[in-house]
């Protein structure tokens, strides 16, 4: 048997680290500390969070801008859809999760005792993997949420008192189907149960619904992971359409729907921690942690 020589031996080790598992790295501060002009709509600083005696998340400080798409990238496991929902609280509704930091919208705290969580979870919608419309027909679907809220009055009291405000019910379906694309696909159809929709459709009349509620924040889990190609262009087209008025916030697995779509992008690694964040050209082009670059290169995740 040949000997390999010591420089070979040390190749084939760095080899062998690089592509089952992340380099030994310690994080840099100023790897994380993405500057931009304006206030951030979100600020997130020194987030843990806990499922029982697991830690998912380490110490995440980020802002995110408004009118902005901020993408999170990482392996399975690393936290970025735990971090999406802190954003809103939806991991209130985990009995086994703690969460320690501090998360504010508009630089108020969202984990302040007293906070309504409706209201909250109307400024920050969320728009999940899957698409989960209500059995209802389409036009319902958008008018649930402003009903529930308050924001439209169309019950029988309304009715006898002169004040349902029936056409401006249909305006705001029709003003919340043209925002999510969805329109021309369904305007002759909104009496048909949501069901019968496309899984496309069904997705983009989820976004529908959430901008319905008028908010500040839209968060997205993987919105196209489980769509055709054509629906996924269409939904990454409406994506950065929205970006024109919301601060959309996306978990995406796919790093080129990272890189066409997200002004900045978070990096998310092993042991829910923020490894980069910074302008998206930045991060795929040139990161500052060698860990990043074997991701996104493929060496691990």
């Amino acid at each position: 048997m040949s000997e390999i020589e010591p420089t070979q031996r040390t190749d084939l080790a760095e080899q062998r680290l690089t592509t089952t598992g992340e380099t030994d790295e310690t994080t840099q501060a100023a790897w994380t500390e993405f500057q931009f002009e304006d206030d951030a709509k979100l600020a997130v600083e020194a987030l843990d969070v806990y499922y029982g005696n697991e830690q998912a998340l380490q110490s995440v400080s980020l802002d995110v801008p408004d009118e902005s798409v901020t993408a999170l990238i990482g392996p399975s496991g690393c936290g970025k859809s735990t971090f999406l929902r802190c954003l809103n609280r939806m991991n209130d509704r985990i009995k086994s999760a703690r969460i320690e930091g501090s998360v504010a919208l508009d630089g108020q705290e969202i984990y302040s005792d007293g906070v309504n969580l409706v209201e909250l979870r109307k400024r920050v919608g969320m728009v999940f993997q899957e698409p989960n419309p209500f059995p209802k027909s389409i036009e319902d679907n958008i008018s649930y949420g402003p009903r529930k809220h308050g924001d439209l009055d169309t019950g029988l009291l309304a009715r006898l008192f002169g004040t349902d405000d029936a056409e401006e019910a249909q305006a705001l379906v029709e003003r919340a189907l043209r925002r999510a694309a969805l329109w021309e696909e369904v305007k002759d159809r909104l009496g048909d149960n949501a069901l019968g929709l496309s899984g496309g459709q069904q997705q983009r009349l989820c976004i529908a619904r959430c901008l319905a509620v008028d908010p500040d924040v839209i968060l997205m889990d993987e919105p196209a992971s489980a769509l055709d190609p054509i629906a996924t262009a269409k939904i990454e087209d409406l994506i950065e359409e929205l970006a024109e008025d919301y601060s959309v916030v996306v978990v995406t697995h796919n790093m080129q729907q990272a890189s066409r779509i997200s002004d900045q992008t978070a990096v998310f690694l092993t042991g829910g921690e923020l490894v980069e964040y910074g302008e998206t050209e930045q991060i795929f082009e040139n990161p500052q942690s060698q860990r990043v670059e074997d991701y996104i290169t493929g060496k691990f995740g």
